[in-house]
């Protein structure tokens, strides 16, 4: 098939060779070339052009009585591994098992929405000046991770409290621990455990409580019901309320494009090749100190850039251009990932 195959990373090495005149392997070698080809069409392009041919969909699901959904530390297989990094743009409307889901990046409007008051409350145990170590029921469950706080004052006034670190182990026990301290088993960090559910907890103070000193919990209680609104902030997804089972989270999102790992790969278009090659070229002059080649090339480098937004203009030209009278016009959001909202 004529003109087939012209667009491979093989063809662009040799179009970036001829643009910066760098025909022999000493002068730049294609492992060189590959790390250009690939830093650009990570970075750049994906910032440069927003195309609708790198807009997909992504899905992830809730777990019972779970609340924030990290992007950052999650197994490879999960589909929000390093979400910010794979992921530039999340274009709304975000849905949840099938139904519209309220989308902000405001923690003032998402707690506005959904308040987190905590439950003050005293265990049924007072301090003698010895113990360290107590063991009850909270009386009002479910409670959230990363709200559960135990708290008193020792025999010189001071205050001491130990605090769950989120993290749900196999037996569905929350690790309580002393706060900004790694939890070591066996150690001082290793302050007892709270079943989040039943309300089952033993805590183990650093110090004993004063002698008649109250011994304080700090909760937040919550009733898990079906997920209204979303909040992404420091890089994780927080739902309310509280799910109480399995649900879809589904959104919209503008993805970077694939890198190159052969020679015979293509772009998602062909005709993007020039475009990268132009690209991979200007980073190549940039390196090099050289700004003279860089003005030389930037008139094809706009060009090439002008003929794959005609295509998207094209493709959009017959859709009609939303209004507050359209449709279901306010379901959506949109959000960027690279213009220092976190």
């Amino acid at each position: 098939m004529p003109g087939e195959n012209l667009s491979t990373l093989d063809k662009i090495r040799i179009k970036i060779r001829r643009l910066t005149k760098s025909p022999s392997q000493s002068q730049l070698s294609d492992d060189s070339i590959n790390d250009y080809v690939n830093n650009f069409c990570l970075y750049d392009f994906a910032d440069h052009l927003k195309l609708t041919y790198l807009r997909t969909t992504l899905t992830f699901y809730t777990s019972p009585n779970i609340d924030v959904y990290n992007t950052t530390t999650l197994p490879v297989t999960d589909p929000l591994y390093n979400f910010k990094n794979r992921y530039q743009v999340v274009d709304g409307p975000m849905y949840i098992s099938g139904k519209p889901l309220f989308f902000t990046q405001s923690r003032e409007q998402f707690y506005a929405m959904h308040p987190q008051y905590m439950q003050v409350s005293t265990i049924p145990s007072l301090g003698n000046g010895i113990t360290t170590q107590y063991s009850g029921l909270l009386s009002n469950i479910p409670v959230l991770a990363n709200t559960i706080t135990f708290n008193s004052i020792d025999a010189n006034n001071n205050a001491i409290y130990v605090s769950d670190n989120g993290i749900l182990n196999a037996n569905g026990t929350l690790q309580l621990t002393r706060p900004n301290q790694v939890f070591v088993a066996g150690t001082a960090t290793d302050c007892g455990f709270i079943n989040p559910l039943t309300g089952v907890y033993t805590v183990k103070f650093p110090v004993a409580p004063a002698n008649q000193q109250k011994i304080f919990s700090q909760t937040y209680a919550y009733a898990a019901a079906w997920p209204q609104t979303i909040l992404f902030y420091d890089t994780s997804f927080r739902v309310r309320p509280v799910p109480d089972m399995v649900y879809t989270v589904n959104m919209e999102v503008y993805r970077r494009p694939s890198a190159f790992l052969s020679d015979t790969q293509e772009p998602e278009l062909a005709e993007w090749w020039q475009y990268i090659a132009y690209g991979a070229a200007k980073k190549v002059f940039e390196d090099r100190m050289d700004p003279d080649s860089v003005q030389i090339i930037m008139p094809e480098f706009k060009k090439q850039e002008e003929l794959i937004l005609n295509r998207v203009a094209a493709q959009q030209s017959d859709q009609r251009v939303p209004t507050i009278y359209t449709e279901n016009s306010n379901l959506g959001s949109v959000f960027y990932f690279n213009n220092g909202s976190y």
